[in-house]
């Protein structure tokens, strides 16, 4: 049995198998407790019933409010190897686009690694389409683009959020 819960300040010490994953980003821990502490309704953990740490979410709402630029974003999404194919990175997802629809957004985004074709493909079946490419959005060797993937919420009713554009972008051109 699973137990999605609000991640708490504890859950930091007990997270690394999930992001032992190379595919994961790995942040320091000043930026979790900020995402903990000011958009504590967008992170949860997946927990198993002997207590372990199976998979968390992180993200936050941002832009204007009266703008229809106001969406929900996915910091980080990720499950633990040992727990994958379960479903729980689709509840974690489902959960934080519920949290968005309540704060009244018109989107959700999130960046992916362009060559993370499993997650990519995970996003489209959940109702993600490639907005942008953005052009050595991951640092490192070699640089990777990102694809930053968007779901048109309720307020958004004519889709617009999800019109992708027609040329790629840099990071500093990403709001």
């Amino acid at each position: 049995m699973t137990t999605i819960r609000p991640f708490t300040c504890d859950d930091l010490f007990k997270f690394a198998n999930v992001n032992l994953d190379p595919l994961t980003e790995t942040y320091g821990i000043q930026f979790y407790l900020q995402y903990l502490s000011r958009w504590p309704e967008y992170c949860q953990v997946a927990e198993s019933r002997d207590g372990r740490i199976m998979g968390y979410i992180i993200g936050k709402a941002e832009g204007s409010e009266e703008r229809e630029q106001w969406h929900g974003h996915v910091t980080a999404v990720t499950v633990a190897p040992e727990f994958r194919k379960l479903g729980l990175a689709r509840q974690l997802m489902t959960n934080l686009e519920e949290t968005s629809e309540r704060k009244k957004c018109f989107f959700v985004d999130l960046f992916v690694r362009v060559s993370n074709e499993v997650a990519v493909n995970m996003y489209k079946r959940l109702g993600y389409v490639v907005y942008r490419r953005v052009l050595d959005y991951y640092s490192g060797d070699p640089d990777e683009d990102a694809f930053d993937m968007r779901k048109a919420l309720s307020r958004d009713k004519d889709k617009k959020s999800m019109i992708p554009l027609k040329h790629p972008v840099r990071p500093e051109d990403v709001e």
